[in-house]
């Protein structure tokens, strides 16, 4: 009687963590609409909220390669500046 107790509260707790990962994708999928996607991930939140160690990888690696990008491109704009000062 105690071990079906146990494993049922056990269910329980699982079917609850389930529910609150729900919940908190739905969040997320709300805010990337509503605040835009780049700025959902770059600056809006770290959802520290969500358990779950492949989303906060992917939304490290987003951030990494979107401040490469970013980097590249300011970069770019420099070069063709200075090419243009070099040509005239």
């Amino acid at each position: 009687m105690i071990i079906l107790f146990f494993s049922t509260k056990i269910i329980s707790m699982n079917l609850d963590n389930i529910y609150e990962q729900i919940e908190n994708f739905n969040y997320l999928k709300v805010k990337m609409r509503d605040e835009g996607f780049h700025y959902c991930f770059k600056h809006y939140s770290s959802f520290k909220e969500i358990k779950d160690e492949e989303f906060h990888e992917l939304r490290k690696q987003y951030i990494e390669i979107s401040n490469k990008l970013e980097k590249y491109v300011d970069e770019k704009i420099i070069l063709l500046h200075e090419k243009l000062d070099i040509d005239e």
